[in-house]
């Protein structure tokens, strides 16, 4: 069960090596999360970050799971639901792509959205039935500030998070009220692998910054967290340019 200040004792992460997920999970165990199950497709990477959280004290375990593989999102999670409550899921998983070449190839264009949106739909529609019906727990949603206004340079990617974004915030609104809170995270840059070699971006950000917010908005019982939190003001004027305005913009 969480605490009185809304921090879980078991951690679900759906995305298993994602640099953010990590960070948030390195700081829960350092505050009472103790049971922490990750889920990604089987690697060396899985099964190293599992062994990095256990020398932090938690009990981890590992169950394999492909975003891209809705057919099995039911059977996979619920095993982990099975075996005991979930206090928070953390839906991390997620793929940049390359906009250059996905414009060129719809098929990987598709890949980017399956994962980013599709995937997500189907895992966060299972959690959040398996959260409604144990009556507790926090749902947070990585999203995205590209998800706030396609932008020319990654709008591939930018629509998929807007789909997610839009998906997350309904299903908070169906849940009010059954015990189940769902948090939408909206970080900008973050300096990961999946942007290396990426020009920064303005007001760009690290894993343990998001962890740092998520563990905030936790406390707070908050809907929605940005990160830096400057962000929003600088997202709310971008949206609303005219948009012959917004597409001179060096973005």
């Amino acid at each position: 069960m969480k605490d009185a200040f809304g921090l879980p004792q078991s951690l679900l992460v759906l995305g298993g090596t994602s640099e953010i997920a990590l960070a948030t999970a390195r700081r829960l165990i350092a505050r009472r999360t103790r049971t922490v199950w990750l889920a990604g497709r089987p690697s060396p990477g899985l099964d190293e970050a599992a062994g990095q959280l256990r020398g932090l004290g938690a009990d981890v375990r590992t169950i394999a799971f492909d975003a891209l593989d809705p057919a099995a999102h039911e059977d996979a999670l619920g095993k982990v639901f099975a075996e005991g409550d979930i206090d928070m899921v953390l839906l991390a998983f997620g793929t940049l792509g390359d906009q250059a070449h996905d414009e060129r190839d719809p098929e990987a264009a598709v890949r980017v959205a399956q994962t980013n949106y599709t995937g997500a739909v189907s895992a966060g529609l299972v959690c959040a039935g398996a959260l409604q019906t144990q009556g507790h727990g926090s749902l947070v949603v990585l999203s995205s500030v590209a998800g706030e206004r396609a932008r020319r340079a990654n709008f591939i990617y930018g629509s998929s998070k807007a789909g997610l974004d839009a998906f997350a915030q309904g299903l908070g609104d169906a849940l009010h009220g059954t015990g189940v809170h769902v948090m939408v995270v909206r970080p900008g840059f973050v300096r990961t692998r999946m942007t290396a070699g990426l020009p920064e971006a303005p007001l760009a950000t690290t894993p343990e910054a998001v962890a740092a917010a998520v563990e905030l908005g936790l406390r707070r019982r908050a809907e929605t967290v940005w990160v830096p939190g400057a962000l929003r003001m600088v997202m709310s004027a971008l949206r609303h340019l005219p948009r012959g305005v917004f597409r001179r913009l060096p973005v």
